[in-house]
């Protein structure tokens, strides 16, 4: 290959700039996929590879046509790749099936005719023999529109300038998973989780039911290193996943002392999930946790604690459940 290796730039949890700095700030929604750097050597070959550098090309034969949407032109390009729902909106558990099947073209490309995949572009790093990565995130962007890219699996979203407080509230409105700031004077920086891109996650939170725990590792030996939790559902207490983050040290003792009095061997969930090493605790003690999403099973996705519940019965915690959740 003849275009340089470029990793990508990564942008740095956070929250809204300052609303006196937001003029200064572009705003692109915030993707569930699978992030891709592609590179397109303009004799019609094209080359994806994932964030770690792996050529995954083969994974996604539905987008090799993209090589020849530039002609002779060489560039580098900078996207993420997606599985869409029925409404439109990237679901990663419908592509989690896609993202292992680099090595299995054959596979790839009968899930590739029953579901294809869908790259959203958002950067150019490299145009036509010009290393761009040093110019400033708003002139990289105009590159990256006037060259057109949307096609039949691959498209180049908007990016809106200011108005970050109204961008945010429509990806909450429309149920995306959260916004990336960037700033319009950002270069390129290959590899760096950089402070001049920020992505901030929508979260949610309810309230669940404590059923179990595993034992932690390391430090917290004796501890709880993740409580498993459920909640109520057609008159079943439904598994919904583990959480093991969130807890101070002082807090994650506490609930040890409170786990150690609310053992059992009977398991509290129905039905019981496949989870190796559990204690099984009575199912009285109520939890807040803040996740992202949920998978069509139900289960919670990057769950984390933020506090427990005394004011609530175990009742109180129930959920709309899918009939094949867990």
């Amino acid at each position: 290959m003849t275009l340089p290796l470029i990793s990508p730039m990564l942008a740095t949890p956070g929250s809204l700039p300052p609303a006196a700095q937001d003029a200064r700030w572009a705003y692109e929604t915030k993707q569930d996929g699978q992030r891709v750097v592609a590179y397109l050597e303009g004799d019609g070959s094209v080359l994806l590879r994932a964030r770690s550098g792996e050529d995954i090309t083969r994974a996604y034969p539905e987008l090799r046509p993209l090589a020849e949407a530039l002609g002779a032109t060489p560039a580098v390009l900078d996207g993420e790749v997606l599985a869409l729902d029925e409404q439109g909106r990237a679901d990663f558990q419908l592509l989690q099936p896609r993202m292992g099947l680099a090595h299995a073209p054959g596979r790839a490309a009968r899930q590739a005719a029953k579901a294809p995949v869908h790259l959203v572009l958002f950067d150019v790093m490299h145009l036509g023999g010009q290393d761009l990565t040093a110019l400033p995130y708003a002139r990289r962007r105009g590159h990256l529109v006037r060259l057109g890219l949307n096609g039949p699996f691959w498209s180049t979203p908007a990016a809106l300038v200011g108005h970050g407080e109204q961008a945010l509230r429509a990806t909450r409105e429309h149920g995306l998973e959260g916004l990336v700031c960037k700033r319009l004077d950002s270069a390129y920086e290959p590899g760096v989780r950089s402070r001049a891109w920020i992505k901030i996650r929508n979260m949610h939170s309810e309230d669940v039911v404590v059923g179990g725990w595993l034992p932690g590792k390391g430090r917290l030996s004796g501890l709880p290193g993740a409580v498993l939790v459920g909640q109520r559902a057609a008159g079943r207490l439904r598994y919904v996943g583990n959480v093991g983050t969130g807890w101070s040290e002082a807090e994650r003792s506490q609930l040890a002392a409170l786990l150690r009095t609310a053992a059992t061997d009977v398991c509290p969930f129905d039905p019981v999930p496949p989870v190796a090493g559990a204690h099984w605790v009575v199912p009285r003690l109520i939890g807040e946790v803040r996740y992202s999403t949920r998978t069509r099973a139900g289960l919670l996705r990057q769950p984390s604690w933020l506090r427990l519940r005394p004011d609530l019965a175990p009742e109180d915690a129930s959920a709309d459940l899918p009939d094949d959740a867990v």
